[in-house]
């Protein structure tokens, strides 16, 4: 793995670089935001893990910065600030997956090869076109009938994996493990706040819904204004 540490403690960054050294990681270490959001930018890694907490500039704005700029990396944030409203923050500002302060580095090292192997999905097809949607997998846009919907980063990736798997059962556990990388349920509305925020969005200003609530199962993205 190629992966961008951005960690300002000299304690923490050394035990991190140590445990991948012993993995055969490649590490690149910046100890502030500004410098992690170029070499981000530039260069792609495998995975980015942030702290939260660095001078000059909090790592929940670095991060909403780089997804902003369409930088997709996977992002795992560290930070000693454990309540479920600080971790939902750090999803919400487009980071994959939490890890609180302190924890066993076998820990970190299975969430990081969790998130590498979840790595944008490549494909021939740089647009996908289903129904009335299309979306352009170079630029990020989404249209329906023609109609461009402005998207969140996560709420795009709910919809492109959607997209991927039409007419077929989603559940909540699958859009936790494919879009956030979790292979645990947080035990958040996450998931429900995120489908809420895109379904206002994708069917509220149409003649009908394109993601129908499948009761105590998932979610299905239909073409059809079909019951």
């Amino acid at each position: 793995m190629h992966i961008l540490l951005v960690e300002d403690d000299p304690d923490t960054a050394e035990f991190i670089c140590a445990g991948l050294a012993q993995h055969n990681a490649r590490v690149q270490h910046c100890n502030n935001a500004e410098q992690a959001m170029l070499s981000a930018s530039a260069t792609a890694f495998d995975v980015i893990i942030f702290d939260r907490l660095l001078p000059n500039m909090d790592g929940l704005d670095a991060v909403r910065v780089l997804r902003a700029s369409k930088v997709r990396t996977p992002i795992i944030m560290l930070t000693a600030l454990s309540d479920t409203a600080d971790r939902v923050a750090g999803l919400e500002a487009g980071a994959d997956d939490y890890l609180v302060k302190p924890f066993a580095f076998a820990e970190l090292y299975a969430r990081l090869k969790a998130l590498a192997r979840r790595q944008p999905l490549r494909s021939d097809t740089l647009e996908l076109v289903y129904s009335e949607l299309r979306l352009n997998r170079t630029s990020r846009r989404v249209y329906r009938a023609g109609k461009e919907i402005e998207l969140m980063p996560k709420e795009y990736q709910i919809l492109e994996y959607m997209m991927q798997n039409p007419e077929q059962l989603i559940t909540k556990t699958m859009l936790l493990e494919q879009v956030w990388g979790f292979s645990f349920d947080p035990k958040t509305s996450l998931v429900q706040t995120h489908v809420s925020r895109l379904r206002n969005k994708l069917d509220k200003p149409f003649a009908f819904d394109m993601i129908k609530t499948i009761r105590g199962s998932g979610y299905l993205l239909t073409g059809s204004n079909d019951d």
